[in-house]
This record gives C-alpha cells, structure tokens and sequence, in this order.
C-alpha cells in the first residue's frame, strides 16, 4: 500500500468543497449537477470555491449530459468555457470526447487541449465507455493528457480492478491513472491494496459526516493525508464551522478567548492603579452595598479560580486507585486559574479605587471588562452544553461544575457593573444634576436624559426645570482654566509683537539713514543732516502709515497668533477624546458596505449554510450599534466644546471690558463689543462643533477610494472624477453666496438702523404724524434686500440641484465606465451596491469639506477681532496711587498730564481731608476730566495722583442698572434699613416712592426708562451716599433735577450739614448758588488751574472766577442771586429719554404688600409653550400662496418616484450577470441599460430644481407679506405698548422675518425632498424586497412618534429658553460697558464678573440639556434604524430562496442609509417648528391692539384749528387699563393766543396732559374740544398734523437736514431757509458743504444739544400751527440757547396758543396764566402774580426757586 495518496473529490458546491478540503482531499474536481454525471460549473461557482478553499480546483468542462459527441455549436461553447475558467483561475481542466465508434476524438482533443494551455488536463470518465482501453491510454499519452479517470468498467472501481491495474502499468507513469467511482469508506481498503494508484477520486455529498467517516477511516488505516499539491496536514482536534451547526475549536476558546477580556483589563488597571496610589489617605467614602456585592463576587471568583487549579493538581499528582496515568493535563489547565486568580486580585484593587475615586459612580473599563468576559465565556459555555447532551453524560465533571459557577457569578457581576454606586453625599448633587449619578451604561445611550425628556412632553419646561451644571462645564471653572492658559501664550505673543516692531523700526531707520547720506553728502554740517535725518524720519514713517493703509495684508499691529493655541491647551482633553471617537466611527462606517458585500454573495449562492446569513444580520446590527454609539459620544464631545469655547470667549470679552483702557475702548463701539461675544463667539462654537472633520474627511475619502477600487478597479476614477468637479462648482456657488449675504447683511443693517431709529424715535414720529414717510422707507430698503434674497435662493436651488443630482451622476459615471471599458465587466449586485453605499459615505466628506474649509476662513475673521481685542492695552493701575503715608492730603495732584481725546491738561491739587471743593469752569474747560482722571481713567504723561481712601462717584449721566430701585442704591453692599430711610430722606426720593408702584421693590428698565432725568440723578446720589466711602467725586448731579430739589440736595446730602458733612467731597457745579457754601473753590480755564480759594477770597481777587460771576448775575437782579443759573446741562445723549416720565411713575400709592399687575414695568418677554399651533403653519403656507405649495408638493412627489425608479432600474440591471453568464453582453443592452439610468438620475435633479425655485419664490413672498404685516402694525400700536417692552424685544422680532426666510429657503426644499420622502421611500422599497417587513413597520412608527413628540416638546422649549436666556448676557454686558467708570469707581469689578458669570451659566443650564436632547433623540433614533437594517437583513436570509440578490442589496442599502434619514426627518421637523415659532411671534406682533385710525371719515376743514382755543371737559386718563387715573377730571377753558405754563412736581400730570393733546392716551372720560371740533372724532394724523410739540429731547432722525426738518417733501428749499434763518442756524447750515443735504448721524450725534433743539424749534416754524406746545423745551440747553428760543417763540407765535411745561419757573413768570397741577387734579390756575399772592402751592415753588413778590413787583 502506498505510504502516502492523494484524494481527488468531486464537487458541485461550495458547501460540498469546503467539507471535502476539511475531510483531507488534495484536489477537488469542480461541476455542477452532479446526479447527471456533472456539467460545466458557473463562474460565480468557481470563484467562490476559489475563495473559500487552498487546494487546487480543477473545472469539468461538458456542456450536456448523456453521450460525449458534441456538435459544433457545443465545441464553440466548450471552446469560450474553457477560456473563461482559465482567466478565472482555475487550475486544471477535465474534459472527454468520443467517436462515434467508441474511441478517442483526437482531433477534438488536440483542438481542446491547445486551448487549455497550460493548465495540466485529466480525461473524463468518458474512458469507462471506450472501445479498447489500451489503445485509448496510447492516444491519451501521445496527445498530452497528464490524468486518466476511469473505474475500470462502467460502473463501481472495486469491479474494474483489474483493468486499473494493467492500465496503471501500461502508462508507466507517463500518465497518472486514478480509480474513481464508487469508492466507499467500506471497500476504500480493498481498493488501495488491489491497485497501486497513487490518486484516487471519488464524489463528497455535502453533508459533512459522510466526510468526517471517510477521512476516519483513511486515520485508522494509518494513511497520512498528504497532498502533494497543497502540503497539508490535517490537525486532528479542529472543531468545524463548516456545518449545519458550527463551533470553535476547543483550544481556541481555551486560549484566545480568555486572554482578550483578561487582556484588556490589565491594560487598563494601570490606570486605576496610579489613582489608588494618589489618594494616600483613606477617604472615609460610605462603604455602599453595591461595593461590598461587587467585591464579595469577585471574592467568590477568585476562589472558583483556586479550585480550578486544585483539580488540576489533583487529577495529575493527588492519589488515586488506578495506576498512575503518564498523560498529564495539559499545560492550559494550570495556566487559566493562576491568571485568573491573579485577575481577580487585580480587580478587587480597581474596584477599590474606583470608589476612593471623587465624585466617580462606576468604572467604565470595568464594565467593558465584564462585557467582554461574559461574551467570550458564551462560546465554551454552548460547546459544554452540547458536548453533554450529544455523549448523554459530562465528561469531566468538576470543571464543568466550576466552569458554570463562574460563567454565573460573572453575569451578576456584570449586572452589579452596570449600576451607580451613588455615595450618600452625592444623591442631593445627583438629584439636582441627575448625570453626575449616572451609570456608564446610561451616560453613553444618554439614558440619564429620560426624566427632562418625559418632564417636557408633559407640560411646558421652565428655567427652574434646569438642572444644575457640572462643576466642570461651570462658566466659573473653564474661564479659569483658559485664563491661566491665555496669560502665558499672551505674553509670548506681545513679546513676539514687540520683537517685530523692533526689526521693522531698525529697518526703518537704516532705511532713512542709507537715504540721508546719499542726499546730502553735500551738506557736510553735521546738524544739518541730523536735522533732515528727523524730517526723513517723519516723512518715512508717513510714508509708512499710508503703505500700510493700502496693505492690509500687512502684519497686524497687535500681538497676535495665541487664540487658537490657548483654546487647544484649554480643551485639550476633549480634543483627543473625541478625535478617537470619531476615528473609531469612520474606520466602523466602511464595515457595513463590506457586511452588505458578504450578504449579497450570500443570497446569491443557495448552497451555503442558513447561519451565515443570520451571522452577517447580527454583525449589521453590532457594528451598527457601535458606531451609533461612537458618533453620538463624538458628537457630544464635539457640542460641549463647542458651548465652552463660546462660552470661555464671552466671559473673556466680558472680563477684558472691565479693565480695557479707554484707548482701546474707544477703537470698539458697545455694539461691535456686543457683536464681539454674540457673532463671533458663536463662529468659534460652530467651527469646534465639526473640527475634526479637517482629519477625518480626507481620511473618509481616501478609505472610500481604496474600497470603491477594490470593487471596481480603476472606472472608480470616473465617479471621483465627477465627484472632484463637484467641489470647484459648489466653491464657485459659496462664494457667489457669500457675496450675496454680505449685501444682504448690507441691506439688513441698514433696515435694522432704520427700525432701531423709528423705535427709539417712535413718539416723535406719532406726535408729528410722520409714520408714513418712515414706513415707505424701510419698505425701499426692504426691497432691495428681498431682490438680493431672491437672487440667494435661486442659487441655493443651483446648488441644491447639483447636490441632488450629484449621487446619480456619479454611479452613472462610475457603473458606465466599468461596464463600457470591457464586455468581461458585469455589473453585479454585490458590486452595484457596495459600491453605491460607499459613494453614500463618500457623499458626506465631500459636501462637509467646502464648508468647512468657508467656515474656518470665517472664524479667521473672527480669531483676528478677538485677538485684537482681548489683546488690547489694559488701563494703567499705576495712574492712581493709594499710599496712605502721604501727609494730610486725601486727594494730591501732582502737576500730571492727562490726555482724553487730543484734550490735554496740567493739573496740580491737594485737597484736605473733610473738604467740601467745589469745581467750576466754562464748557470744555475738563471738570469731567478732571473727574476722570481722579479715577483714573486718563492716560498720565507725567506726574502722579494720590488717593487715601475709598471712592464714591456720581457721573453727570445717571447710571442706572436694570434692577429694583433698592438694589440700585445698596449696589452690592448690605442693607441697613435706617441707613437706608436716612438716605432715601435726604436724597428726596421718598415722595417718589410713594408714587412709584412698588415702593423701593420697584423694577427699574433698561437705562432707567421708568425714571425721570432728575429721579435717575437722585438714585445715583443715593447710592454714594450709601455707599460710605471717603471721598466723593460727584459730577454735576444737580443739573438735572428741579431747583428746589437742588436746594434740597445740598442741604441734606452734599452741603456743609448734610449726611456727608466729614467726608471729602469734590462737586463739579453749575448752580453759582450752592458756591458761598463750599469750603474752597477751584476754577478751571482750558485744563488748567486758574485760581483756587474760598468764595469770598476769590470775588474779592476780581480773576476770572469773579468775571464769570458778573456776568451772570446781571440780568438776575441782586435779590435774585439765589436762582440757580443752569448754564449748561447735558441731557442724555441716550434716546432712551425720549420716553422719559413713565406712565408707571404715576401710580398712587397703596398698599405695596400685594403685588400689583402692571408693577413691573417690564413684563417677562412671553413665550409661546407647548405644540406650534397648526393655524401658525396655515399661515405660513397662506402667505406662500396656496398654488406654490401644492406645485411644490407634486414636484416632490414626482421626484422621489423617479428615485425609487432609477433605484430599481439599478437592481434589475445587476440580475443581467446572471441572465447573461458565460454569454457576451450585448452592447444595446448595455445603452439601455446605461441611459435609462442616467436619465432618471437626471430627472430627479431637475425635479428637485424646480421644486426649490418654487419654493424660493414662495417664501420670499412669504418673508414680504409677513414683514410687511409687522411693520404696519408696529407704526399704529399705541405707545403704552412701546412704554412696556424694550426696544430689543421689537427689534429682534423685525431680524427675525429675515432670518426666517432664509432657512425656510435653505433649508427647507432640502429637507421635504431628502427626508420626509426620503424616509417613506426607503421603507417602501424594503417592503417591496421582503414584504414581511411590513409586519416591523407599525411597532418601529410607533416607537419613532413617541421619540419625535418627546424630543420636539423638550427640545422646542430648551430653544425658546436658550433665546430668553441669551439677552441677559448681553444686556448685562451693554450696562456694564456704559456703566463702566461707576463700577471702577467703586471698585466693584469682581461682583460684576460674578454676576456674568451667575448670568452665562444661565443660559448654560438651558444650552447643555439641549445639547444633550439631540443626542437622546439621535442614539434612540440610530437605534431604531439599526432594527430597520437588522430587520431588513433577517428578512432577507429568511426568505433568499425567493429573492434575487439585486433587491437584498438595494434593500439593505437603503436600510443602512435610513438612521440618518430618520435622524434628520425629526431634526427637521424640530428645526421647522422652531423656526415656525419665529412666524408665530412675529404674527403674535402683527396681531396687536392698534390706536385709533389715522384717517377717519370725519375730516375737520383745512385750516381747522382757526382760532387755537382749548377746552377740557372732567378730562380723565389712565395709561393702560388696570392702572389708576393719571388725570382726574380736568376742566379749563384756553383762549386763543393765551399763553399758559404749566407746573408741577414730577409726576402730577404735566406731560400726560401733553400726551393727551395728542391723543397718545386715550380718555377714559371726558373730552377735548379744539375750536369746538372734539378731538376723539377726527383721525389721529388729522389731529397731530395740525398741532405743534417742541420736545423734551430733541430726538433727530439719521438722513439728510433736509428730511428731519420736512420728510414728506411738503415746502420749498425757500421755506426751509426762512426757518433756519429764524432759529438762528442759518449760518451754520450755509457753512457746511452739503447745505441741507448733510447727513445727520444716528441720534444726531454729530449736532451739539443746543443745534438739535433749534433744529426742532425749525421743525416747529415750518409747520405754522394754531397750538404749540412746549415740553420743558430749553431744559437741556445753555442760557444763550435758551433765550435765542425764547425771543423766536415771542415773535413767531404771538398769534398762537402756547403751553409751555416748565421746570424752571423763571421761564413762565411772563405767562398770561400759570396752571399748577398736583397729583393730576388743577390746583390752581390764574396769572403768575395772582398766584403769588394766593401764597399757595405756586408761591412755595417759587420761593424754593427763589422768586420773591419783589421779583414780580420788578416784572
């Protein structure tokens, strides 16, 4: 018998192939049908085969069954046959070919065999029928054949023996001669000893026993299976996979999977370890159950180990009744229970550091750790099982016992791991903050989220539903950490800055210098060069500047380059963290296209064993889940980084504002500052949101490709090709984009100004009537910016339409190429599809790529500002210096400099302790300076200021902060009620008080809007006087309140015996009055001190101080010294005061203890709650137009169905590699096939085109009509509605509209087509693949409604409080900027940090659980995808037999695609309801209550009012309906041409009688007749046009002269020049270069005061009405102004009706009448002089003003 055969075993399935390889066979003959005798196999077949075995395989080539006489048809297929198996590898052929009369067919054979060359050829079967045998082996030699098959008869070996054996020694190994046939396991042995043939065939049925009881028996005859061929020995104790039932081999499970769990976790106990080793004193940590079950499992694991080992040594050295065995266990047996035994030490000790661990819950690698175990454990577990139950009894049973024990107290183990050890301390923590108490398991599926998520659906979540942040995400805790980062990189970058500056200045130098000496070598006189070296210098430099200028690109001159380092130092960590998450997840993403590759090949081969399928389902499904989870975590680390970036950046735009120097400050305005922390702070949020995508998209891509060209080979260049043209054109577009936004943004702002403008402005413009001029304004403006809008969302649609279009063309591209390069390439279904869900991962890099790459350059612009601005110069410490030792002084100026906007002044001062100083000086002579250098705020050139003590300051603008009255006065320090009484009585705010609704609690608005000028001062008074500091700078705080309050003030308060009487005070002053009482006076002329001394001394000196005093005491007469000459007074320059006295300030008091509705002045901004009602959305479609939106659905519509279309060409195509196997493809087919997909490709992008274009016209259409409905209700709201919301809140609902549009242009066309549709489709096509899926869908859409509607109503309301929390932040900002000087003065900087601090973690709570809700929503949503695609898959393996493989691929193609869809379907229709909402407010303001129209039907004459007479009858008027009357009953009749003033103290009803004139507050009873018309009937612009107001605050508009004086074009130039003539501007007008074109900046900045009020005073000229109506007119002007206007309203409105409102009483002695209004009721109304002699309320105002009877008497 031979030492050693070969066994050749005929095949005709992969099944059957593998099991013979496994059952020792050295070749396999390949064919298909076996039972009739075998035919030519498929290709798939062989390449299969190929794939799946080592051994050679040699092909059957026989085109029929039955006799072996082909025609030459058949010979030409046998012919292209072979030449196919040859290309395709197979390694040997076996054909046959016979004569009729029963010989060999040499001439076919020859033919054959030449084509076969040079693979070895064996002779068929066919040889059993031969003629004669010998003569046949002769012709087999001499035509080249290496084998012969044959049975030596025709039907078993065993009979044919004999001839095997005489043919065998008549070939003489010239050719092999193999038995086959027959052969059996029982007479394989009769077979091998009756011949001696080295080879022997025989055919495998599939199953796998029939193999395993032949290779046995070759085993127990002692052959060795070799195969020459192939060299290999087969290992005996290998457990197979390949059956019905699979397993792993036992020494595997034995080995590998036990060192992976183990493996891991010694990686990773390091770790845990170092933190054991740390914490060196023993915390006292609350022993927990939980930590003392965990520890007791491990315990008992380590003693299941032990006993392991115990066992071991027992069976090989322990005593035993049979004879010892020489076998022992093997070497594993000993080595598993030590390294577990060892393991388990090990984990005690983690364990134990994990729960020394501060504020940690559980371990995450233990968890893993358990994870692993108990998966691995799983396989040895089943093979015990098995094994058991197959023998009928355990084999060995102690370890089987010990195995199950353990595999048991793993599992709990791992139960145990997946719950939080919450200590004791920690569950109030975790109650507040439910993620610090979260287990791993729930931490990374967001599970701790589930709470807030149910809490939202359930009723509308509120700023208190927030929970407390983590100490780490705290605003207070990363600022740090970015502030210890930002001081080191800083200051290398100045050094850096510093060093260049240094090069460039030596570069200049030389430069100069090489230049001089050329030039004047002629001037040999040393000073003379060094003179023009100077000039060159200058010039140089000059030079320099403007080359500079020119070239911006130039470097910066800022310290610059350290941002970007100091953020990546700040968050390094997270980085790290997330790039390994992401990389992890990108590497998984390329798994699912190979798995689909695996399924398809699966269904395509019904041979193969069902479990495969279902293992390909669930790794779908694994790898799925893994990278879900990857990426959500990713996701989450990448969101949080985002939200501390911004967040850090706005804490230190915020911290830098309060210690900016006023250089710096000066080069930003509040608003660019504000811009600073809102727009680009956002920026660097959005780009630390996608930062690795930098990495990773270029790694996608790169991945994509190889994978892509694996499939396809090199027409994969054609899709990229595509794909790469895709990028300039998408760039093309961004930029054109970008230039479109930019004039937009253009367009926007200027529109916003406008609307900010008429906002501010909004009563002027309703007491002239001139809404209409403004409206036709903005609407032009408005215009403009929807063309450009248009021209945006047209390109949008050219983008969308190559976004769209791009996936078909590229699989066109691609799957035409490959099939058209050669007839051999076939497109089949496991190609197609691979290679399409590759071009979907493809998809993403390539579109994120160029956005990415705009948004960074964005960021750039942004990364300079903030450089530029936290980099700027700090205010000077130094300027200030607080030393104690010097002498008597508290305050000593020693001769400084200082310089404030090119204003320079020399000061030199000591002031004593105790010392009231006064200082005076004419306007621009730098009291303020002086001020300001006091705290110190100027630059000092030289010199030094000396302070002894603390602060207080009092600004000449009132600074007020939006809180309660009391906090404004306390102003951060403790409340003392009798300190408090004391202040509130000497500062005069108690009869405030009373009128104020809710005494001191009451809410004080944005820039003190509810106060009157001389309220605000008041409080600012108060709360230095409370402040008990030692030195008091106070600015002029007596210009703004009436005279006889001033009187009061410095009585009680500043004066010789008011509550400051010890401290040192400086008073800047106007008031000549208050001047004999202080105790010395300092007078200031152009920055410098001109004299100093007592009041006396200083008249009797006859300087300057006493001219002054002269010339304004003239007119007043000496017993009018008294009156307090307010020469200068700047009034805010803030528009804010246009709204000054407050209908609020008017509530009688009453019992404060309850609470009142309409007490806080403001009202909560409102927020809509709960589900956006569906009229919102009607409305909306309503304002698209109805035919637009049903075009645009059908549109859709028609598209998804040319998708699904083209999707479904695509199977059918791929089923053609089947058809048209081993036949040529036919070139037609192959157009067809190509154009038709092309074309439906094509469609759906046209499709999708028009369907944006519609859309983009829609709503633009949509965004004209909603804006237009706002601002025509905005103009004819009535005031009280501007008096109770800030401008911010209008203003903001005005951005909104805008913003609107464009993301329902942008966004939506994307999100219908892609998503709404996309995700019905793909459910569609699955149904259509595996209808069984239909069964999944309805339990999947429930599950997918309930996550939607918890998400969207949680995630809807975070939003809402995202946005109401934001304003805070930057209105706490722009209070703090305006505010600054106080807050320094104070030295209350680091409250204010504080309180931005508080104000920002605010917003945080509300930011960090959105953050956290798209993450729940995600993985939820990803989840139930990945049941989509495991599901779709299970149905595919269950019914393969019925399907072809063309719709497994697409369906499960379309699966992996839907989690995403999934994911933006909800984000979609979230993000459309958050943006919906913006419609919702803006049509909750075009909703509001209007005033009465402005033209009625009742229209009085033209020249109504004739006469000017008034008459009021029981008037009464209330500002808003829940209020009390403001006026009660007025009655008074006015005759024409009378002049009447009218006086008061603050708040009795002065202006609201104004107000009412004008109809800005309706009566509530009683009337006003003018020339008996009364005014209720007429319209309001009717009424206002023909009444004339010369307002408190002169409030200019920005635009021309021209048009603030005349907007509606109504008179000629000629008319104008006559008024500006009479208003004494005239002059001043000719002199400017536009003349009345000149533009008038915002608010009118670029007029002194006094031009302002003479502008409006022209105003008033202009309009030639019957009634003019003064409003404390001069208050804010110097004397010269005011009598300029007095004298011109005496001349011009002689034939008028005049009331004029007064403060100071000395401007109305002349009046026919004087009205004296108290508490909104007329006290007293009759002549000036009758009045005084009366002695009534008239005669105390004026004898506190100091108009005396003789005064009258001189009148």
């Amino acid at each position: 018998m031979a030492e050693g055969f070969l066994m050749e075993v005929c095949v005709d399935s992969v099944e059957s192939a593998i099991n013979a390889e496994r059952g020792g066979a050295g070749r396999l003959e390949l064919c298909s049908s076996l039972l009739e005798g075998g035919l030519t196999p498929s290709l798939g077949l062989l390449q299969v085969v190929k794939q799946h075995v080592k051994i050679p395989v040699y092909v059957m080539i026989r085109p029929r069954g039955g006799d072996f006489l082909y025609s030459d048809q058949e010979v030409e297929v046998m012919r292209k046959d072979i030449e196919l198996m040859k290309s395709h590898g197979a390694d040997g052929l076996v054909l046959g070919a016979l004569t009729e009369d029963g010989r060999v067919d040499t001439e076919l054979c020859m033919e054959l065999l030449a084509a076969a060359r040079p693979l070895p050829v064996t002779f068929h079967r066919a040889f059993d029928v031969v003629h004669d045998p010998t003569i046949a082996v002769e012709t087999l030699v001499s035509l080249g054949f290496q084998r012969v098959l044959t049975s030596g008869c025709d039907s078993s070996a065993l009979e044919g023996l004999p001839v095997i054996k005489r043919i065998i020694d008549q070939a003489k190994g010239r050719i092999i001669v193999m038995p086959g046939g027959g052969i059996t396991e029982r007479n394989l042995q009769r077979i091998l000893e009756g011949s001696a043939a080295q080879e022997f065939h025989c055919s495998a049925r599939s199953n796998r026993e029939s193999a395993m009881k032949f290779r046995n028996t070759c085993v127990t005859m002692g052959a060795t299976f070799s195969a020459p061929e192939y060299g290999l020995k087969v290992a005996d104790n290998s457990s197979y996979l390949n059956r019905e039932d699979p397993d792993l081999p036992v020494c595997l499970e034995q080995t590998v999977l036990v060192w992976i769990p183990l493996g891991f976790l010694w990686l990773c106990a390091p770790w845990h370890l170092v933190s054991l080793c740390r914490s060196t004193r023993v915390t006292n940590k609350h022993l927990s159950k939980l930590y003392l079950c965990k520890q007791f499992v491990v315990s008992l694991l380590f003693l299941t180990a032990i006993a392991a080992l115990a066992v071991t040594l027992g069976q090989d050295y322990g005593p035993s009744k049979d004879p010892p065995s020489t076998v022992k266990n093997p070497g594993v047996f000993y080595a598993n229970p030590v390294l577990f035994a060892v393991t388990w030490i090990l984990l005690l000790l983690c364990q134990e550091a994990v729960r020394r661990r501060e504020g940690v819950v559980d371990s995450a690698t233990l968890f893993v750790f358990w994870l692993l175990l108990v998966l691995c454990d799983i396989f040895p577990f089943q093979t015990l099982l098995r094994e058991a139950l197959a023998l009928g009894e355990v084999r060995d049973v102690p370890r089987f016992c010990l195995f199950y024990i353990s595999f048991a107290l793993e599992l709990i183990a791992l139960i145990l791991s997946a719950v939080a050890d919450v200590p004791l301390e920690a569950k109030e923590v975790a109650k507040k903050n439910p993620e610090a108490g979260a287990a791993f398991l729930s931490r990374i599926t967001f599970n701790w989220f589930n709470s807030m998520a149910v809490k939202g659906y359930k009723q509308p979540l509120t700023q208190e539903d927030m929970w407390e942040l983590n100490e780490s995400d705290s605003t207070a805790h990363i600022n740090q950490r970015f502030q210890h980062f930002m001081e080191s990189e800083l200051a290398a970058a100045r050094v850096r800055f510093q060093q260049q500056v240094k090069t460039k200045t030596a570069k200049n130098i030389n430069k100069v210098r090489t230049e001089a000496s050329t030039n004047d070598l002629s001037n040999g006189l040393g000073k003379g060069v060094s003179q023009n070296m100077l000039m060159m210098e200058e010039k140089g430099t000059k030079e320099d500047k403007k080359k500079k200028k020119k070239d911006k690109k130039e470097e910066e001159a800022y310290p610059n380059s350290w941002l970007v380092t100091t953020i990546y130092k700040t968050f390094k960590g997270i980085l790290i963290k997330s790039a390994f998450l992401k990389l992890l997840q990108d590497l998984l993403s390329f798994v699912s296209p190979q798995l689909l590759k695996l399924m398809i090949s699966f269904t395509q081969d019904s041979s193969r064993f069902a479990w495969e399928g279902y293992l390909y389902a669930v790794l779908l499904l694994v790898v799925a889940i893994l990278q879900s989870l990857f990426l959500q975590q990713y996701f989450h680390q990448c969101f949080v980084l985002g939200m501390k970036v911004r967040t850090v950046l706005i804490a230190s735009v915020y911290k830098k504002a309060l210690v900016v120097s006023n250089d710096t400050r000066k080069e930003s305005t509040v608003g660019e500052t504000v811009n600073l922390m809102s727009a680009d702070a956002q920026r660097f949020n959005d780009v630390t949101n996608f930062i690795h995508l930098i990495w990773s998209c270029p790694l996608q891509i790169a991945l994509s490709i190889v994978f892509l060209w694996l499939e396809l080979g090199p027409s994969v260049l054609a899709g990229l090709a595509v794909m790469v043209l895709m990028v300039p054109i998408n760039g093309l577009l961004a930029t054109k984009a970008r230039k479109f936004q930019i004039e937009n943004m253009k367009f926007k702002d200027k529109r916003l100004k406008i609307m900010n403008e008429i906002l501010n402005g909004i009563k002027i413009l309703k007491l002239y009537a001139w809404e209409p001029s403004f409206q036709t304004q903005v609407e032009d403006v408005r215009g403009q910016e929807l063309k450009v809008m248009k021209k945006f969302a047209y390109l949008t649609s050219v983008s969308t339409f190559i976004f769209s279009c791009a996936p078909a063309l590229v699989s066109l591209a691609t799957f035409a190429v490959f099939v058209g390069v050669s007839s051999d390439n076939v497109l089949t279904a496991e190609k197609a599809f691979t290679s399409i869900s590759l071009f979907n991962v493809l998809r993403f890099p390539l579109a994120m790529l160029p956005m990415l790459i705009a948004a960074i350059v964005q960021t750039g612009v942004s990364k300079k500002r903030l450089e530029k601005f936290l980099g700027g110069e700090d205010l000077e410490s130094d300027i200030v210096r607080h030393d104690p030792s010097f002498g008597m002084f508290t305050v000593l100026i020693n001769s400084p400099s200082f310089t404030f906007f090119q204003f320079v002044a020399t000061v030199s001062l000591d002031i004593k302790p105790g010392r009231l100083v006064a200082v005076v000086g004419a306007v621009g002579s730098g009291k303020s300076s002086l001020m300001s250098a006091l705290l110190g705020e100027m630059h000092s050139t030289k010199g030094f200021i000396n302070i002894k003590g603390s602060l207080a300051f009092v600004p000449q603008q009132a600074w007020i902060q939006n809180a309660t009255l009391r906090d404004n006065i306390l102003f951060g320090s403790p409340c003392e009620e009798k300190r408090f009484q004391q202040v509130i009585q000497a500062c005069a705010l108690a009869p405030d008080l009373e009128l104020l609704p809710g005494g001191v609690l009451t809410e004080i608005g944005e820039k003190g809007i509810n106060l009157s000028g001389g309220q605000k001062q008041r409080v600012s008074l108060a709360r230095a006087a409370y402040s008990q500091s030692d030195i008091y700078l106070l600015d002029d705080p007596l210009s703004a309140v009436d005279s006889h309050v001033g009187k009061h003030l410095f009585d009680k308060v500043i004066g010789p015996n008011g509550l400051l009487k010890d401290k040192t005070r400086i008073l800047v002053t106007h008031g000549v009055s208050f001047l004999p009482y202080v105790d010395e006076i300092v007078v200031l002329v152009n920055g410098k001190v001109s004299e100093i001394g007592s009041y006396n001394s200083l008249r009797a000196s006859k300087g300057a101080f006493s001219e002054f005093l002269d010339t304004y005491a003239k007119e007043q007469s000496n017993q009018y010294v008294l009156n307090p000459v307010l020469f200068q007074f700047f009034c805010s320059v803030l528009f804010s005061s246009v709204r000054l006295r407050k209908n609020s300030s008017l509530r009688k008091p009453e019992d404060v203890g309850e609470a009142k509705k309409g007490q806080r002045l403001i009202e909560k901004e409102t927020m809509e709650t709960g589900k956006v009602k569906f009229s919102v959305y009607l409305q909306y479609l309503r304002a698209m137009g109805w035919s637009y939106t049903i075009m645009v659905f059908v549109v859709y519509f028609i598209q998804n169905i040319a998708f699904i279309g083209q999707n479904l060409w695509l199977s059918d195509w791929t089923n053609d590699a089947v058809e048209y196997f081993n036949k040529t493809y036919p070139a037609q087919k192959r157009d067809t096939r190509v154009g038709v997909f092309g074309a439906l490709g094509v469609a759906q992008g046209v499709f999708v085109f028009l369907g944006t274009l519609l859309l983009a016209n829609a709503s633009v259409a949509a965004s004209r009509i909603l804006h237009s409905r706002l601002l025509n209700n905005i103009l004819r709201v009535p005031m009280v509605f501007f008096d109770t919301t800030p401008i911010g809140r209008v203003v903001n609902r005005f951005a909104k509209v805008v913003s609107l549009s464009y993301i329902l242009t942008d966004f939506f066309p994307l999100s219908i087509s892609l998503v709404a549709f996309g995700a019905l489709r793909t459910l569609f096509v699955i149904c259509l693949a595996t209808p069984f899926f239909a069964i999944i869908i309805i339990p999947l859409a429930i599950v997918y409604y309930f996550v939607q509607r918890f998400y969207v109503a949680t995630s809807r309301q975070m939003r809402r409080l995202q946005s109401v929390s934001c304003s805070p932040i930057y209105s706490h900002f722009g209070e703090t900027v305006s505010g600054l000087s106080v807050i320094r003065a104070y030295g209350h900087q680091e409250r204010f940090l504080k309180h931005n601090e508080k104000t920002i973690d605010e917003n945080l709570k509300s930011v960090y659980p959105w953050i956290v809700s798209n993450r729940w929503l995600a993985i939820r949503l990803e989840f139930l995808g990945t049941l989509v695609v495991f599901f779709a898959a299970l149905f595919a393996v269950i019914s393969r037999k019925s399907l072809d493989s063309g719709l497994v691929g697409l369906s499960i193609s379309y699966a992996l695609n839907v989690t995403q869809t999934l994911n933006w379907l909800v984000r979609m229709t979230s993000e459309l309801e958050t943006n919906i909402v913006a419609v919702e407010r803006v049509s909750e303001y075009a909703e509001l209550e209007n005033e009465a129209k402005w033209v009625t039907d009742t229209r009085p004459s033209e020249k109504w009012p004739e006469e000017g007479r008034l008459r009021f009858e029981n008037y009464k008027v209330r500002y808003r309906p829940e209020l009390d009357l403001v006026l009660h009953g007025i009655t008074c009749d006015i005759d024409s041409t009378e002049k009447i003033g009218i006086v008061g103290r603050t708040g009795a009803g002065k202006s609201s009688l104004t107000n009412c004139l004008f109809r800005i507050i309706e009566a509530a009873e009683g009337r006003i007749l003018v020339d008996d018309i009364d005014i209720s009937t007429i319209g309001l612009h009717d009424l206002r046009n023909r009444l004339t107001i010369i307002p408190q605050d002169p409030v200019l508009f920005s635009g021309t002269l021209r048009m603030n004086l005349d907007p509606f074009d109504k008179f000629t130039d000629e008319d104008i020049w006559r008024v500006l003539e009479l208003s004494h501007l005239k002059g001043y007008v000719s002199g400017l270069q536009e003349g009345l074109q000149h533009e008038v900046a915002e608010g009118g900045e670029n007029l002194s005061v006094g031009q302002r009020q003479l502008l409006c005073l022209a105003r008033a000229l202009l309009r030639k009405s019957r009634i003019l109506i003064l409003d404390e007119a001069t208050a804010a002007v110097d004397l010269e102004t005011d009598n300029l206007i007095q004298t011109t309203i005496r001349k011009e409105f002689s034939h008028c009706t005049v009331l004029t409102i007064a403060h100071r009483l000395h401007s109305i002695m002349d009046s026919s009448r004087v009205m004296v209004l108290d508490a909104g009721k007329i006290v007293e109304f009759d002549s000036p002089s009758n009045l005084l002699d009366k002695q009534g309320h008239f005669y105390a105002m004026a004898k506190d003003a100091g108009i005396t009877q003789q005064y009258t008497t001189a009148l």
